[in-house]
């Protein structure tokens, strides 16, 4: 999670993709090392869109709210494990705080704080703050699917799942402009996250690699 792809892109084309890893992509990840094991895979698909938030609880975890113009559809996130299934579900905040902080232009967001920690939160501020340096937005839609999750040796949580970017775009809140995510496999991203489990009950993301093109 060193260098945003999105900015790759910048230097390469000069016309940005949306998202393009949306935290970089790192060596040297133990999540990416770890074997997965399959996550019990429903059909269900459930929205994150405006009124899909999460609910506050006994561990303080925040209300996230994406705009009317920005939608995150989650596809197969169940777990017959109530374990895996507290992991899918602090995961799946944890990315919708970081689209969430992207639209509200604030990379010093306390719910993307609340989901990650150490380099994983440093990661995740400089790549909201690469859309909010140029004053750019979300809109659209993305996918998220394919979610495998496991319980390591160590205790650690390890998930992977993929993100399909392709029918969302960013809007600079200036001038307005769009400018779509690219219509190819490597907008289509593999994540693999490592996460902690704190005192409180949360799994907090530690680590995270990306991969253009990883669900193919």
């Amino acid at each position: 999670m060193n260098r945003p792809a999105r900015l790759v892109v910048v230097a390469v084309t000069a016309s940005t993709a949306l998202l393009l890893t949306a935290c970089g992509s790192g060596g040297g990840d133990d999540s990416s090392s770890d074997k997965i094991k399959g996550a019990d895979a429903g059909g269900e698909k459930t929205s994150a869109g405006p009124s899909a938030t999460a609910s506050q609880d006994a561990a303080g975890r925040p209300k996230i709210a994406l705009s009317k113009d920005f939608r995150a559809d989650f596809e197969g996130w169940t777990n017959s494990d109530p374990k895996l299934q507290a992991i899918l579900d602090d995961g799946r905040e944890e990315l919708r705080s970081k689209y969430a902080a992207i639209i509200e232009s604030n990379p010093d967001s306390d719910a993307v704080a609340f989901y990650n920690s150490g380099t994983s939160l440093t990661s995740a501020r400089e790549w909201i703050k690469s859309f909010t340096d140029t004053d750019d937005g979300l809109i659209g839609e993305v996918t998220v699917y394919r979610p495998r999750v496991h319980i390591n040796d160590t205790g650690s949580g390890v998930l992977f799942y993929c993100v399909d970017e392709r029918k969302a775009s960013t809007k600079n809140r200036k001038t307005g402009k769009v400018i779509d995510t690219p219509d190819k496999p490597e907008s289509v991203l593999q994540y693999r996250e490592r996460l902690d489990k704190t005192s409180q009950g949360v799994w907090k993301n530690v680590s995270l690699t990306t991969v253009a093109g990883g669900c193919g």
